[in-house]
């Protein structure tokens, strides 16, 4: 008897040690921004939009200069969600092949409570946020366009009166409801209904993408309106409208972070905010002295650059931080699994470097010195001031040298400098090694359906 009496309470203090572990683990709320370039975030050197929550968590955590995305959004997100360079695994547009493993998989197995709302755009299936490690789910364009007719019209519905999906059930809104809003509201209760334990909040925010319509803090804002009949928007005024927009997603990372401080849990919170891409083309952004016009859609600066901040008050050291460190969509997977003590996959390409070392002030001890993007039929390899792009044949090839963001010199390859040329032939290298990778990853349905897919959007 006093033998099991003595093994029970050693029991019991060692499950209370891992639970206390357990809870020491950081909670993640990864947020992404759709159509949101560098430029647009005021603690950036925006001019017109604000961006003051953003601000906070940048002034108290680490803001990073160097963030790179792919240059539209599902290759972003497939990559954002897999950790892999897309020309391992990526299919087809508003597709994620069923067979690939997601960050949210890793870490619902090592106990996290996982929810996902805002933009899906990766497979109509009813059960796909399921499916992909997410036990909650708000989402607009999962099991439908998210798009009606009225009057021989096609409406958006993604912003005003929106047609959302929760955990795959279709719910159509027409009382004046606005989407951003309740997907925030939605992370916002399952915060607090998780917060006694860790959880993962993916928000790929249905902000700032077009159409360029008023938010409900705009001063032309119709709660009557089913959404827009154009892509772009209805309404004449798409830079004012872009910025409400930009400062409702900020507004709703305000929400966010008070909801975290009202559950007691924000110490323990890493908070990462990105963008899936540049900002569209019709935004014109005065920035530093100088304009911006958005490039989503190119392999340029302003297709690919975007704002990156990371916030965790009870594990960034030196808070406060600016830094250049190249960062890239696959660098948030091993990120998450370090900081949680998830595992990553199994036979992992291991594409992306954790940033985790940066946020704890010892980035010596991390290596990233070049990022890959591939999309469509282009490719770029890049480091801090050299852009590398030509198309995935190695055809029409050009190297830019970057003195700032956003400012490239487009260099002749006759101007080229000893030390550029090898810089150049080191790109080729790595452009030519990676292509043999093409779909390695893949299902067999995925290599089927990528090899059809001839325009890789």
């Amino acid at each position: 008897m006093k033998f099991i009496s003595t093994l029970t309470i050693f029991t019991a203090l060692l499950l209370g040690v891992f639970n206390v572990q357990a809870n020491d683990r950081p909670n993640i709320i990864l947020i992404m921004a759709d159509d949101m370039g560098y430029e647009a975030l005021s603690s950036n050197g925006s001019e017109s939009c604000k961006s003051p929550n953003l601000d906070k968590l940048a002034a108290k955590g680490v803001r990073f200069t160097n963030g790179f995305s792919n240059p539209i959004c599902t290759p972003s997100r497939v990559k954002l969600m897999t950790g892999q360079y897309n020309v391992r695994n990526y299919v087809k547009f508003g597709w994620l092949d069923r067979e690939q493993t997601t960050f949210a998989h890793q870490l619902k197995a090592a106990g996290y409570a996982t929810a996902i709302a805002g933009k899906w755009q990766l497979g109509r299936d009813k059960d796909s946020p399921q499916h992909f490690g997410f036990e909650q789910s708000c989402l607009w364009q999962h099991t439908r366009s998210g798009r009606s007719k009225d009057g021989g019209k096609t409406i958006d519905r993604r912003f005003v009166n929106p047609q959302l999906e929760f955990n795959g059930v279709e719910k159509d809104f027409t009382n004046g409801e606005y989407a951003p809003q309740i997907c925030t509201d939605f992370i916002c209760d399952f915060i607090d209904e998780n917060k006694k334990k860790p959880f993962l909040v993916y928000y790929p925010m249905i902000l700032t993408h077009c159409p360029f319509d008023p938010t409900p803090d705009s001063t032309d804002w119709d709660p009557k309106r089913l959404g827009s009949t154009t892509y772009k928007g209805d309404r004449n005024d798409p830079q004012r409208h872009f910025r409400d927009m930009v400062a409702y997603a900020d507004k709703a990372v305000g929400q966010i972070v008070a909801q975290l401080e009202k559950s007691g849990v924000r110490d323990n919170t890493l908070i990462i905010f990105t963008g899936d891409n540049g900002t569209d083309t019709p935004i014109v952004t005065p920035w530093n002295g100088t304009k911006v016009v958005g490039g989503k859609g190119t392999m340029s600066d302003t297709g690919t650059r975007v704002p990156l901040i990371a916030s965790w008050p009870a594990g960034i050291q030196k808070p406060g931080r600016v830094v250049d460190d190249l960062v890239e969509f696959t660098d948030v997977f091993p990120t998450l699994c370090e900081v949680t003590g998830a595992k990553l996959p199994k036979n992992h390409p291991g594409d992306g470097a954790s940033i985790v070392p940066v946020l704890r002030n010892q980035a010596d001890a991390r290596r990233k010195d070049w990022i890959y993007i591939w999309y469509r039929k282009q490719v770029m390899v890049r480091n801090k001031q050299y852009s590398f792009v030509a198309n995935q044949d190695g055809s029409k090839a050009a190297l830019t040298r970057y003195d700032s963001p956003f400012n490239g010199t487009k260099l002749k390859d006759s101007a080229l400098t000893k030390t550029e040329r090898a810089l150049r032939e080191q790109f080729e290298a790595t452009i030519a090694r990676l292509a043999k990778a093409r779909l390695s990853t893949a299902s067999e349905e995925g290599r089927i359906q990528g090899l059809k897919n001839k325009t890789n959007r």
